[in-house]
């Protein structure tokens, strides 16, 4: 029999030393394992959560919700400050110093009202009322009581929606701001959880349409548009039709920039609301007449004329932050009989503000010399 014990050696050594360098190797692998950075805890893999079932008798809680913006406070100082100057600053600049109320003293108080655009009848009031006076430490509260008294006399110019939808007429001048307080009355409304549509009837001008849809979409509303040139009160009815077939809450109809001159187009107007009435019988519920504050005694000839052709029932004063001319609020009280619904104090979507009698005569006959 032949000796295998070399051979067997052999192949024991073989082995022991891959054994070895087997071994060598795991070491050198734990060691590389030890000496190498973890990795960061976002790159490790998570396992799901498990969901628990809540104890028995437990009441549900509710995720905590985020707190809703809180909007800023109409600022009426800052938006009256150029009226005021122009009205109160002149007249403390006037009396300061003055021991009595003579007739160049009056005269130049008079000359002081009547160049303030609050209209020549409401001038010769308060200067009436002015003229009984005695000392000029008196004068600004008796304007300040008598304005005041002449805005509260007014029927309310809120009106409540009574039924769905709600249609708001827009009417006004090219430039009056009219499409802006369009889009930022919108915004109001769909912040207050209202389904709002909007309907671009002012079918004569593109840019007017396209500069609605702007507004819209800065709104998050929606819009019904019509072509160029087509029939403004056939876009207001499909308006109005989209509306209760939709259920939406509120329907705010532009129409064309009209000169208060302009006989056919103030007819139109008319036209409108009896297409309107065809779909919904007492639309509409709310008929607001946009104004320039800067056009100061012309915005009170255009209410004038646009009261004779539609029933309007309440005016958005535009750019009254920026015009020394918004004395006009009482020129418009006085001599057309309409009240004020919202200002516009801004160029923001958000600086339409409800109008406030009391905030705005405050603010307007404030001491200037504060400013």
């Amino acid at each position: 029999m032949p000796d295998l014990t070399p051979e067997i050696l052999w192949i024991g050594g073989g082995a022991a030393a891959a054994l070895a360098a087997a071994l060598a190797l795991v070491i050198a692998f734990a060691r590389a394992r030890r000496s190498r950075p973890p990795r960061p805890e976002a790159a490790r893999p998570r396992e799901a959560p498990v969901a628990l079932a809540p104890p028995e008798g437990a009441v549900p809680v509710a995720a905590p919700q985020p707190e809703p913006v809180a909007r800023a406070a109409t600022d009426w100082r800052a938006g009256l400050r150029r009226t005021r100057g122009a009205i109160t600053g002149r007249l403390e600049s006037l009396l300061r110093g003055r021991a009595s109320l003579d007739e160049q003293t009056l005269s130049e108080v008079e000359a002081i009202l009547y160049g303030a655009d609050l209209g020549v009848r409401t001038a010769e009031e308060l200067l009436a009322a002015v003229r009984g006076l005695r000392s000029p430490d008196d004068v600004r509260p008796l304007l300040a009581s008598k304005a005041r008294a002449l805005l509260e006399a007014l029927p309310s110019a809120v009106v409540e929606p009574s039924e769905t939808p709600h249609v708001i007429l827009v009417v006004g001048v090219n430039g009056s701001g009219k499409t802006t307080s369009i889009g930022k009355l919108a915004l109001r409304y769909s912040r207050a959880g209202k389904r709002v549509i909007v309907a671009a009837g002012d079918t004569y001008r593109a840019a007017a349409i396209e500069q609605l849809s702007v507004w819209a979409e800065r709104a998050g509303v929606e819009i019904v548009k019509g072509a160029p040139g087509g029939d403004p009160a056939s876009v207001a009815f499909d308006a109005l039709r989209a509306a209760r077939a939709r259920d939406f809450d509120v329907v705010i109809v532009d129409t064309a920039g009209r000169l208060q001159t302009d006989q056919g187009l103030m007819d139109e107007l008319a036209k409108i609301q009896r297409v309107m009435r065809k779909e919904i019988g007492d639309a509409p519920h709310e008929v607001l007449l946009v104004l320039d504050a800067n056009t100061g005694q012309n915005a009170i000839r255009q209410a004038q004329e646009f009261k004779k052709a539609v029933a309007v029932s309440g005016i958005v004063l535009s750019k009254l932050d920026g015009t020394a001319r918004g004395g006009v609020v009482l020129g418009i009280a006085q001599e057309v009989g309409l009240p004020v619904r919202y200002v516009g104090l801004g160029e923001s979507i958000e600086d339409l503000a409800d109008f406030d009698a009391g905030q705005f005569v405050e603010a307007l006959f404030a001491p200037a010399a504060a400013d």
